[in-house]
């Protein structure tokens, strides 16, 4: 408990000698109790000044300076504008992740410990480290696999970085549960919801095996595509902690000139790039979320090759049928269509106006249709469309958001390479055919089959399942169960919480002026 409280008090000195509070605060009116806990706990250190006027950039300055936590709390919620508004997102989302690499005889302890002395003799040389990140860093290694010499790439997690993030976590998550709790104001921003989400996805992060996994998954996928190639994994050298797979050997696609001069035809490598996402999107359903320009190599025969493989996103059939089938009615400038694909999926409350829903989608679609093909983005024309749904009340999908933002990443690569690249024409093909599969006879009569499987499973149950019910239905009519939320997860950690407070707010004053002492 003590040495929870002590870490918050630490956190909360970092925000304020950052500069994190003063930003805040010109976004919105910290309450008095707080600024003044804040102005006690900076006494006697020097405080960075606002380096300009774009609260956004020096949130993002302030966070790049307090180290892992934050600038993973930062990128989190660069993903969610409807916490912290469009603008203040866009400029989190140029928050950097590099912080100095650690020794390479640290990396070397690590990769033992992970995968056994016998299998480390199996390395037959490995390099300083090439890039380094908040969490982890990447090296290049010749390993023998299989009687074969292999160059490959390790990353490895950096030593105690999950103490680390754990301890800092529990920290924050007080801080958000005193703050929630004592500001009314405060509770329409979640802050206890938006900690315990950052603490899953990066635990997951923070075990290299799912990661690996993700690139096994986009690697059966996309084996077949033509012009997308996915780096092995060596799994015999892969654990928790290291990550081990076929090093690359390419250029980045950011390097035009150097592309040009191998004869890359970029025209045709900025189409197969959209079509390459959109097939991993509507196709598969699963699809690489990070697919920005450090991550992507192209190697002399023109074949894109991803990396980073640690934000993946997922879509299943009613999310992709919804994606192909709206992007495809706005490539036809069919309102109507893409209006009943919305009410279809429900969507849309029911009791709203089909044609007033197709008049609202015709705003967004006919002024970008009125542009010059250059000017055209699908991503634009998605965001734009979820702010319109708003307004009818569509509660927007989270995956589509990443879809949404992703997109917009990958059309400006695209557009890097070869400006005039047309979005749609380059879309149309591979819409047309997923839908044209989709309503094929041999998927109508699979969909049908699986849910009459389905149904046919669950006969047996429908008695007990009709008893269950009927109780739940008479718990709900007492006032008995609440239907607010199905986080377990969650609410455990808020009843660990409740039982913290308490001693936290008794002890509260005795520690400031103890931290005060010692610092």
């Amino acid at each position: 408990m003590i040495k929870r409280v002590f870490k918050l008090f630490q956190i909360a000195r970092k925000l304020s000698t950052s500069g994190a509070i003063d930003t805040i605060n010109r976004l919105h009116q910290i309450p008095v109790p707080i600024n003044l806990f804040f102005s006690l706990i900076s006494i006697g250190s020097k405080n960075t000044p606002l380096q300009n006027n774009n609260p956004g950039q020096n949130l993002c300055i302030a966070l790049q300076g307090m180290g892992t936590t934050f600038i993973k709390l930062g990128q989190f919620l660069a993903t969610r504008p409807d916490i912290i508004g469009e603008e203040m997102a866009k400029d989190l989302e140029k928050l950097q992740d590099k912080v100095p690499a650690f020794e390479l005889y640290e990396a070397k302890k690590v990769i033992k410990k992970e995968i056994g002395e016998k299998q480390y003799q199996n390395i037959i040389e490995i390099g300083d480290p090439i890039a380094a990140a908040s969490i982890a860093q990447v090296h290049f290694a010749k390993i023998k696999n299989e009687n074969q010499e292999k160059q490959v790439a390790i990353k490895i997690l950096r030593p105690d970085i999950e103490k680390l993030f754990n301890e800092e976590l529990d920290a924050l998550m007080l801080f958000a549960y005193i703050v929630e709790n004592t500001i009314s104001k405060a509770k329409r921003l979640k802050l206890v919801e938006v900690v315990h989400l950052l603490r899953e996805i990066t635990n997951i992060e923070m075990d290299l095996r799912f990661e690996a996994a993700a690139a096994n998954e986009l690697y059966e996928n996309t084996k077949l595509d033509k012009g997308f190639n996915v780096p092995k994994i060596y799994w015999n050298y892969t654990t928790k902690k290291i990550l081990t797979l076929d090093k690359v050997s390419g250029v980045s696609i950011r390097e035009q000139g150097k592309l040009e001069e191998q004869g890359i035809n970029l025209k045709l490598l900025a189409e197969n790039l959209i079509q390459h996402f959109l097939k991993q999107a509507v196709r598969d359903g699963f699809f690489h979320g990070d697919m920005h320009q450090g991550n992507l190599f192209v190697d002399s025969k023109g074949n894109i090759i991803p990396v980073d493989f640690g934000i993946m996103g997922r879509l299943d059939k009613n999310n992709r049928k919804f994606l192909a089938e709206i992007l495809y009615g706005f490539i036809q400038r069919d309102y109507v269509k893409v209006a009943e694909v919305h009410f279809q999926a429900g969507l849309v409350p029911q009791n709203a106006s089909k044609d007033e829903f197709a008049q609202a989608l015709r705003s967004v679609g006919e002024p970008i249709f009125g542009q010059s093909i250059k000017d055209i983005s699908g991503g634009n024309l998605l965001a734009q469309l979820f702010e319109i749904t708003e307004k009818f009340n569509m509660a927007t999908q989270p995956p589509l958001l990443l879809l949404q933002k992703t997109m917009v990443v990958v059309e400006g690569v695209a557009r890097k390479l070869y400006p005039d690249t047309n979005i749609w024409e380059v879309s149309k093909p591979v819409l047309e055919d997923w839908l044209k599969n989709l309503k094929s006879p041999k998927s109508t009569i699979d969909t049908a089959l699986n849910t009459s499987a389905e149904i046919i499973k669950r006969i047996p149950d429908f008695p007990g399942l009709m008893d269950k019910a009927e109780y739940a239905l008479k718990l709900v009519a007492e006032g008995k169960l609440n239907l607010g939320t199905n986080n377990k997860n969650l609410e455990m950690e808020q009843m660990r919480l409740k039982n913290f407070r308490n001693n936290v707010l008794i002890s509260f004053f005795s520690i400031v002026i103890v931290f005060l002492l010692v610092f």
